[in-house]
């Protein structure tokens, strides 16, 4: 494994395109990446409608987004190690030209094959003869060989059905009928995957790939630094939060190892940490930012397709569980730095616990404060601008930009990027912070547009990216002529297009495997929508599990880390959620788990990224071990047990969904991160064997299980009381006359499956508001009859709650549940309290002492 150990600059140009040509050659990938920059940021924009030309539907924005894709993977990736790097051969070029035409033909022939589908010519089918193989090769060439294997297997599944043993067999696919449904269509390649990247995907990697170029990534490096340096572990902590703040907008967890780890890994090195651990820190904490919104490693986009919910709802589901995960992941590298006996850097001394918290509480107040006048503030101020409220909101943004510019030029310049320089002392928290206030305007244009404007994620970037590229041009010489002492040139303009031009090429190629792995990842997809290969994945599952729900998921847990391995994280997301969410669906629904989908879809992903840290495929683990000069597998090992707290997290929301914000008011949801939070850091005290000193194993065990009781505390509950008593099917409107509006019945039924097996499964009945039971029953659109002693549904309005959930005519309720009063499960958490004051006092004793 040693030999995949490579130089930070090869890891980057690994990750960013695995060729460095010169001359014309260069020049043309160059050219290309910028143009294909140009080209998503006028789709994105409102210009094509505002001038009424190159307005291009989604089917032609697709192909053209495949098309610079292909060609630039075929330019910038060799084809074997030993492939030339210096240069591109001729056989590349032409790969990547017919590789090109393939994706392009949708685009030149849409009206023709618009007006005749599913009506396959030689020349659709020889295109996708070209263009799939084309595909796969530049698959491998970009991610590697798994992506490639695993669509390659999946078109060989959808051929060779009907010569599969018993489980796994279907009734087949016609070659005519997979190059159709995989590459004229858009079931396969084009699909929903490909259209995310198109639309959202590529501009937030554009805004991330900006942002940096605009010197963002320095500035937030030197800010966790000069706020967590003077603590124990300082570099690591720093490490932990500087890769929070950039892998939130980073699109892979790779790039964000190469990049802050190049400078944050030394600095660990040097304070006293193995190389091993300072890189396992590294991968804890980037491969955390692809779980943390607004991005998610672009999953988030994702899940708005294939959930169907609002992007805004799914970054407040998916909010909790990853804040939690950071402060744990801060906590951990607290009790290592105890462990190694390290101490803070420099003369500079922590301020107390009274003041810190003053200063935390007054930042608090004063971003609160400050959010509550723009958002008022415009608020009044669009009404009363009315048609000027554009210009009129602009100027204003133009206004603080110039104050913030300002307020730049009063301070010193940040220290050039040294990750051997000594570590003595550290920046200063004030000049840092106010260096580079400017960079957050972007941020903030982002999330306005996202939360209060509700725009689409691929305007707001869009909206985001112009802030951006007018900083990109303007701050060098507005800041060179604030500086009145002439202490600093910052650069002329020329310089800032030379900055802007830069950042479109870097982002452009920081997308080519992206492009290129939900490509490959949308012939999965198209297979498993052709073929009904889920189905067969949950039977295998089922049969595994033998009907243990606990079981199920850890096999679920499993099997989206082996597909996971290899994979960028936005191709990983689409594999694992294509293939064993619906398991988690149907096998939990049957054994009396109501899962709500946007929880499958975070579990399945949660453990899909956890492949980017596991040996021995875990890419992340090996960029860190490149860095650092470290074991991979020892790197990987440590980042794994750094990151059970993450793989702890699906588990626990599963079963208790009050930690995604589901159904859940304001003061609720306070009182739930903040239990939470207590309980992933007593969690993270457990598994690391230290509290206020060693732990002995005993105390582990009980910190272990108090973290367990303040995540779960319905689990004890549900053993002390039963939520839902047990009601006659035939007396099903009577059990809703008894019960509260908005509560739900639990409800088994007996029916078919898709193919027509036999199957039981539980769905939640939601009890309407109405003057009786039988008045809610008719708004639940249900009918019922009884046959004998069976109870049978007679019919079910279309479009209705009982329709919503699941219900369908002739099938038998073999059982109703309703719900009992009983104490809140929130109880238990002081018996859990209580056994955690014990390992606290036992500690405390063993430290005195």
């Amino acid at each position: 494994m040693h030999d995949k150990q490579l130089s930070t600059e090869e890891l980057i140009a690994q990750d960013v395109g695995g060729r460095t040509p010169t001359g014309l050659m260069a020049r043309s990938i160059a050219g290309l990446a910028l143009l294909w920059s140009l080209f998503q940021l006028w789709i994105a924009s409102p210009l094509p409608f505002i001038f009424g030309f190159g307005v291009l539907n989604d089917t032609q924005t697709r192909a053209i987004h495949l098309a610079f894709a292909l060609l630039l993977a075929f330019l910038a990736y060799p084809a074997f190690k030993r492939s030339p790097r210096d240069r591109v051969p001729l056989l590349d070029i032409a790969l990547g030209l017919v590789a090109a035409a393939s994706a392009a033909y949708l685009f030149i022939f849409y009206q023709q094959l618009a007006l005749r589908p599913g009506s396959l010519t030689t020349e659709d089918l020889i295109t996708a003869c070209i263009g799939i193989p084309l595909l796969l090769e530049a698959t491998r060439r970009a991610l590697g060989p798994p992506l490639a294997i695993i669509a390659l297997v999946f078109l060989i599944y959808s051929l060779a059905g009907p010569y599969m043993p018993g489980l796994l067999a279907h009734r087949g696919v016609s070659f005519h009928a997979l190059a159709n449904h995989q590459w004229i269509t858009t079931e396969g390649v084009f699909g929903i995957a490909l259209g995310v990247s198109t639309s959202f995907v590529f501009l937030f990697v554009l805004f991330g790939a900006l942002l940096e170029r605009a010197g963002a990534g320095h500035y937030f490096i030197q800010l966790a630094f000069s706020l967590l340096g003077h603590f124990r572990g300082g570099p690591a902590k720093a490490a932990v939060l500087a890769s929070g703040l950039t892998g939130m907008i980073s699109g892979s967890s790779i790039a964000n190892v190469v990049t802050t780890g190049t400078f944050t890994i030394p600095m660990m090195k040097r304070t006293g940490f193995s190389s091993e651990k300072a890189g396992a820190v590294e991968v804890a904490s980037s491969v955390n930012g692809q779980i943390m919104p607004p991005v998610m490693g672009a999953a988030a986009f994702l899940m708005v397709e294939y959930i169907g919910m609002p992007y805004v709802e799914i970054i407040k589901h998916a909010f909790l569980p990853a804040a939690i995960s950071y402060i744990a992941l801060l906590y951990i590298v607290h009790l290592e730095s105890l462990k190694l006996g390290l101490q803070p850097i420099g003369s500079a001394q922590p301020k107390p616990w009274l003041r810190r918290l003053t200063g935390l509480a007054f930042g608090a107040a004063l971003i609160s404060g400050i959010s509550l006048i723009v958002y008022y503030g415009l608020g009044w101020l669009k009404p009363a601008l009315g048609d000027y409220a554009l210009p009129g909101i602009g100027a204003l943004l133009a206004v603080v930009y110039l104050g913030l510019l300002k307020v730049a030029a009063s301070v010193p310049v940040l220290p050039a990027e040294d990750p051997n320089a000594p570590l003595e002392e550290l920046p200063e928290t004030r000049a840092v912070l106010l260096s580079g206030l400017h960079f957050l305007l972007p941020v903030v244009v982002l999330v306005w547009c996202l939360m209060i404007e509700r725009l689409s994620p691929g305007l707001s970037a869009f909206w985001g990216s112009v802030m951006l590229v007018i900083i990109l041009l303007t701050q060098r010489p507005l800041l060179s002529w604030m500086r009145q002492d002439g202490s600093h040139d910052h650069g002329t303009f020329k310089d800032g297009v030379i900055d802007l031009r830069e950042g479109l090429i870097a982002g452009a190629r920081n997308m080519i495997g992206i492009g290129i792995a939900t490509a490959a990842a949308g012939i999965i997809v198209g297979a498993v929508s052709q073929t009904g290969v889920g189905l067969v994945l949950a039977d295998l599952v089922e049969l595994l599990s033998m009907g243990n729900l606990l079981l199920m998921l850890i096999l679920v847990a499993v099997f989206s880390l082996i597909l996971g391995m290899g994979l960028p994280t936005t191709a990983n997301y689409i594999v694992v959620s294509s293939l064993l969410a619906p398991v988690v669906v149907s096998l939990g629904q049957q054994n009396g788990l109501i899962v709500p989908l946007i929880a499958v879809h975070l579990f399945v992903f949660y453990f899909g990224i956890m492949a980017d840290v596991t040996p021995p495929v875990g890419l992340a683990s090996f960029a860190a071990a490149a860095v650092s000069k470290g074991d991979p597998i020892k790197t990987g090992l440590v980042a794994f047990f750094y990151s059970l707290r993450t793989a702890a997290l699906p588990f626990l929301f599963i079963f208790n969904t009050d930690l995604l914000l589901i159904n859940v008011d304001f003061w609720h949801g306070v009182l739930i991160f903040v239990v939470a939070t207590v309980a992933m850091l007593i969690f993270a005290a457990g598994t690391q064997g230290f509290f206020l000193v060693r732990s002995r194993w005993y105390e582990s065990v009980l910190l272990l299980l108090v973290a367990f009781s303040l995540f779960r505390p319905g689990f004890w509950m549900d053993m002390l009381h039963d939520p839902y008593r047990d009601i006659p099917p035939a007396q099903l409107a009577q059990a809703l006359d008894s019960v509260e509006d908005g509560s739900s019945l639990r409800v088994r039924v007996r029916g078919e499956d898709k193919v027509g097996d036999p199957r039981e499964f539980v769905v939640l009945l939601p009890v309407p508001a109405g003057a009786d039971g039988q008045a809610r029953l008719d708004k639940l659109g249900l009918m019922t009859y009884e046959d004998g002693d069976k109870v049978l549904i007679d019919s079910v309005a279309f479009g209705s709650s009982a329709a919503e959930a699941g219900l369908e005519f002739d099938q038998q309720i073999l059982s109703v549940r309703a719900p009992t009063e009983r104490w809140a499960k929130e109880w238990m958490w002081l018996p859990a309290l209580l056994l955690f004051g014990l390992v606290v006092w036992l500690q405390r004793r063993r430290k005195a002492s």
